[in-house]
């Protein structure tokens, strides 16, 4: 991959997410596959019964009823107990990691901005439905958290969050090690809910150990998003330092994680083998996911952001 120049990423709430992009989300909605009891009440209606403020049926009092329940003007009708029934309002958490590693900058920071868009749309989506949401970035130092937060009025909290703490960090700079900062994001994690995680998962130490530390604890359906450029999925398109298209003849090539160059000659057979690698990497992230019942989704980082939400997202259950 190549990054040059300076990335272009959301620096305002505007750019982060503009009126026709909150105009697409307010119809959406965060899927699970089951429904969570939290301690506080929210807007979505559950299976289980409860207390809450809307009443669903009547049944005979038996033995251990709340007797706050009872439906004192059936009694004088009928001289019978009867207990109200009301509907327990589910409670669900949105928690999202973003990716701020050095690598994320490829692209141009289109990897970068996609993260961060993507990441408040989703939280737009949650505040909206009166979710709990909450955002963590890793990947450059010590893994940094939002804080769980309700309430559409609270999405200028969480997205100046992200716009001040997901951009990409320097070429070359330190980064907490995958699996700790997970470690991190799971032991700020409140209730239980949606967990989605933006990377490009290109970690020099791997993602098993992450991915072990991210679902050591249960109660949240956790989705892997991967973001790639274009010239991280074909080399072919990627453009060098004076705007050629394709990489070829005698390079050196920096990594932008560690810092570490390396001379190299760029030829067909090389591209080759760099595609099969990916194609590796691209399976063994896809079958870890599986194993440990996740969902996983690779998009480009130059996709529109509102078809990333409404369709991918949506195929994955994300979103509803």
């Amino acid at each position: 991959m190549l990054v040059t120049g300076t990335p272009k990423t959301p620096a305002t709430l505007e750019e982060l997410l503009g009126p026709a992009l909150l105009a697409q989300l307010d119809r959406l909605d965060l899927g699970s596959t089951r429904l969570f009891a939290g301690k506080l009440p929210g807007e979505r209606r559950g299976k289980r019964r409860g207390r809450s403020v809307e009443f669903e049926d009547f049944r005979p009092y038996t033995r251990g009823d709340d007797l706050r329940h009872i439906d004192w003007n059936l009694y004088a009708r009928l001289d019978k107990l009867i207990v109200k029934i009301f509907l327990e309002e589910q409670d669900l958490s949105l928690h999202v990691a973003i990716d701020a590693s050095a690598s994320m900058a490829a692209g141009g920071g289109t990897k970068s901005a996609m993260a961060m868009r993507l990441a408040g749309s989703l939280a737009a989506i949650g505040l909206a439905s009166r979710d709990r949401v909450a955002v963590s970035v890793f990947g450059k130092g010590r893994a940094k958290h939002s804080g769980a937060y309700r309430g559409r009025n609270n999405l200028p909290v969480l997205g100046r969050f992200v716009i001040e703490n997901a951009p990409a960090a320097e070429p070359g700079t330190a980064a907490e090690d995958f699996a700790e900062a997970m470690k991190s994001v799971v032991a700020a994690r409140t209730g239980k809910g949606v967990m989605v995680v933006l990377s490009d998962f290109l970690m020099p130490e791997g993602f098993d150990a992450g991915l072990r530390a991210l679902s050591a604890t249960g109660g949240f359906d956790t989705h892997l998003v991967q973001i790639l450029a274009p010239g991280e999925l074909d080399p072919g398109a990627e453009r060098d330092a004076t705007g050629q298209r394709g990489l070829s003849g005698d390079v050196r090539l920096v990594d932008a994680e560690t810092g570490l160059g390396r001379e190299v000659t760029i030829s067909a057979a090389l591209v080759e083998r760099y595609r099969a690698r990916l194609e590796e990497h691209l399976e063994s992230l896809r079958s870890a996911a599986a194993a440990r019942d996740m969902t996983y989704t690779l998009i480009r980082s130059d996709a529109d952001v509102v078809k990333v939400v409404a369709e991918r997202m949506r195929g994955a259950g994300v979103v509803r």
